[in-house]
């Protein structure tokens, strides 16, 4: 992943919303492509309060990423769990 990569994204997702983001908070972890100057400049720009995870804060987000894999799981494998919820 690259800078420019997250920039095209932070820019898709202000143009997308179409309405001022300030008081909005984009919380990243600590990947080299979060920290750079481009992209702080940008969330800056926008008026986006940025959030940085510390280092070792992936294993606390683990379990809640499981989590949410088995509910997941359980409404695309199970068509009348998809349906009572309004899927497809």
């Amino acid at each position: 992943m690259t800078a420019s990569l997250v920039v095209d994204a932070l820019n898709m997702a202000a143009w997308t919303r179409r309405t001022n983001l300030g008081g909005l908070i984009c919380h990243t972890d600590a990947g080299s492509q979060y920290t750079s100057v481009s992209y702080t400049d940008r969330i800056d720009e926008l008026g986006v309060s940025a959030s940085i995870g510390t280092v070792g804060d992936s294993y606390d987000n683990a379990m809640a990423e499981s989590v949410m894999g088995i509910f997941k799981t359980e409404l695309h494998r199970n068509p009348a769990v998809l349906a009572s919820n309004g899927g497809h």
